[in-house]
């Protein structure tokens, strides 16, 4: 059974947080978990415009239970980008290139730990009609929306 982990602040689930879901539970397969750590409030407070948790994690799992993955996802708050990855037992992680560098340190504390080094998984950008990549900061500027459609 594989274990796959994936964390971030998810402020709006947007088309790219979407990609980087279902890369995850594909990864993970049919009898698989996957772990997806959220950042609390507290850790995501120096973000301008920040959606509470609880709404964050909502939107998260409405958009799973959409594509029918309830009972193969578990949620943890996060408190640091190391979240629960660097001590969990996991099989891989999913990355945007903009988080790529956090689980290189991930792996890095999990060989120091003795732990066997998480698979790195990089699912490119999905980006917006302007071409660059689709950013919740954009989307609740109302520059674009969450499929990157430019407003």
């Amino acid at each position: 059974m594989m274990k796959v982990c994936i964390g971030g602040t998810f402020n709006v689930v947007h088309k790219g947080h979407k990609t980087l879901f279902e890369k995850a539970f594909e990864i993970a397969g049919k009898k698989g978990m996957v772990f997806i750590g959220v950042t609390t409030d507290k850790m995501a407070e120096q973000k301008r415009f920040m959606i509470p948790y609880e709404q964050r994690v909502n939107a998260i799992k409405t958009f799973l239970q959409s594509k029918g993955y309830q009972n193969r996802y578990s949620i943890i708050p996060i408190h640091d980008i190391f979240g629960v990855a660097a001590d969990g037992d996991y099989d891989a992680i999913i990355v945007s290139p903009e988080t790529e560098e956090n689980a290189q340190a991930i792996n890095k504390k999990r060989r120091k730990k003795g732990k066997k080094p998480l698979e790195i998984i990089t699912v490119p950008y999905i980006l917006a009609e302007d071409n660059t990549p689709i950013r919740a900061t954009k989307i609740l500027a109302n520059d674009m929306d969450e499929n990157g459609k430019i407003l």
